[in-house]
Order: C-alpha cells, then structure tokens, then sequence
C-alpha cells in the first residue's frame, strides 16, 4: 500500500508549477488592461480639465460683452482670432480700458497666462484660440427691429480624434486631422430697446 502511494506522488509532479504559470499569465494580462485603462483615465481626465477651462473662458468673454452691450459689435472687429499666436501684450496695462482691454485680457487667459509652471504657461487648453463673430447685425430699422446675435467661441486642440466641430474658429490650425479640433460657443443676444 505504501508503495502504491508513493506512485501517485510521482505522477503529480509539476502540475502546481502548471498552475502557477496559468496564475501568472492570467495576472499579467489583468495588469496590462489595468495599464490601458489607466491612459483612458488620464486622457479623459484631461479632455474633461480642458473642456471645463473652455467654458470658463467663453463665458467671461460672453460676460465682458454683456457688460458693454453699447459697443458689442466691436468685439467682433479684428483680430478674427485671439489666444494662441495672436499679437495681443502680455501685459494688458497700458492697453486702453474697454473692448480693447477686453480683447487683450481674454486672450492672454486663452493662452493660460493665469498659471504658470516655472515660466510657462500652463493655465489654458492645449493651442487655445477664441473667435467672435457676428451672427446677425443688429438693425434698428423701422419695422425691422432685429437684434444683435453674436457667437462667442473658444477651440482647442483635443488629445484623440473624435467628431468634427460645426464651429469654424480654429479650422486648419490643428493639423491635418479635424477631429482633433474641438469648439465650444455661445450666442449672445443684444436687444434694442428702442425698437417696439
């Protein structure tokens, strides 16, 4: 009996070190998902920090027009784009107070002058620009009446491709691939009180 014994022992070698190496690859395939999952997270963290920015900095813009509904139709005058590569001062104080100084303040944001890194600026999206264009003049005609409707407009350079923006502003600017190229926009409306 005793021999019988030993005989099984000897005919179950090496099935634990088969068990082992099936553990082992098993583990390194979850960790190579957990290694692409992680650069998911990472990518989708920063496209939803850019996105977050991209609103903040469309919203002062549609705030700074708000403030001075009289003088809306300059801002959407020259330059067509501010932010990136624009030819605005980094230092807004000497530019006179107004649309001017409007145009100068939101550009240097679009270019994250509002955090730095060293000397870098980091605060802002990747390639940031910001477009205002008009999307229908206002016309205090008898009997026309239409308001002022003014599209304000931030894009930036996204990580992965994904849809083509409707947005115009920034077309071109991002290589060869549009759907790196995201926009967000608002309209702004100016009535004319004047008008009944």
């Amino acid at each position: 009996m005793l021999a019988r014994h030993l005989t099984c022992d000897t005919h179950e070698r090496g099935t634990t070190m088969l068990e082992v190496l099936v553990t082992i690859v098993i583990l390194a395939f979850g960790m190579l998902g957990l290694a692409g999952l992680q650069s998911k997270i990472f990518s989708a963290e920063m496209e939803s920090y850019q996105r977050a920015q991209a609103v903040l900095l469309m919203n002062d813009m549609v705030e700074r027009i708000n403030a001075n509904r009289g003088a809306a139709a300059t801002y959407a005058s020259s330059p067509a784009t501010m932010g990136t590569g624009d030819a605005q001062p980094a230092d807004c104080s000497g530019v006179a107070a107004g649309v001017a100084r409007d145009k100068c303040e939101w550009s240097n944001k679009l270019k994250g002058a509002a955090e730095t890194s060293g000397s870098t600026k980091v605060g802002a999206m990747v390639g940031a620009l910001g477009c205002i264009s008009v999307a229908q003049a206002e016309n205090a005609a008898l009997g026309v009446c239409t308001p002022g409707i003014y599209l304000v407009t931030v894009a930036w350079q996204g990580l992965t491709p994904t849809s083509t923006p409707s947005a115009s502003c920034g077309t071109g600017t991002y290589g060869s691939d549009e759907r790196m190229r995201r926009a967000i926009s608002a309209r702004v409306a100016i009535g004319l009180p004047s008008c009944q």
